[in-house]
């Protein structure tokens, strides 16, 4: 079976940055495979692309440019604000605000987001909207572990049931 539109693919992989030799990002050999239904938006479209037409056992490498995985960098995604928001009776919590750390934050709207502390001054913090991996090129290797038809309950859910996927 091929791999295309409203199937469930169970592929091993191994992401690093750039090449197959840059840094290791994350990993499933060893563990279990990464499961999701091709085709219904799960993934970075270019990642599902690179793969159609694979079949069970396939290998595949291929690189994503940061452009159409996470998207480019973007400075003006980096807000600063008066660090008076963090503070909780009066007290900004002890190790709240220190760089790198990701927030869960909501905006005026109730949209939930997170921003990391990218600088901490005196009186504001820059936070990092970008998601994490923006800005970085990627390069996927690995091989298709299984292909199968979805089951129309997972269609309707949008994910996949049993070993790989989502119990309910």
């Amino acid at each position: 079976m091929i791999i295309e539109s409203n199937k469930v693919v169970t592929v091993h992989y191994t992401l690093n940055e750039g090449t197959a030799e840059g840094q290791l990002v994350e990993s499933t050999q060893g563990g279990a495979p990464l499961a999701f239904i091709y085709g219904i938006g799960m993934m970075i479209p270019a990642f599902e692309a690179n793969l159609a037409g694979l079949s069970t056992g396939d290998t595949f490498a291929f690189g994503i440019p940061a452009a159409e995985a996470y998207g480019v960098y973007d400075e003006a995604a980096l807000v600063e604000v008066p660090k008076q928001i963090f503070e909780h009776e009066g007290k900004i919590p002890d190790g709240l605000l220190e760089i790198g750390n990701v927030l869960p934050l909501q905006d005026q709207e109730g949209n939930r987001l997170q921003g990391m502390v990218a600088w901490v001054g005196l009186e504001t913090v820059k936070l990092d909207f970008n998601h994490p991996m923006a800005g970085v090129d990627l390069f996927f290797t690995g091989h298709v572990d299984s292909v199968r038809d979805a089951e129309p309950e997972e269609l309707a859910h949008g994910h996949v049931h049993g070993p790989g996927g989502h119990h309910h």
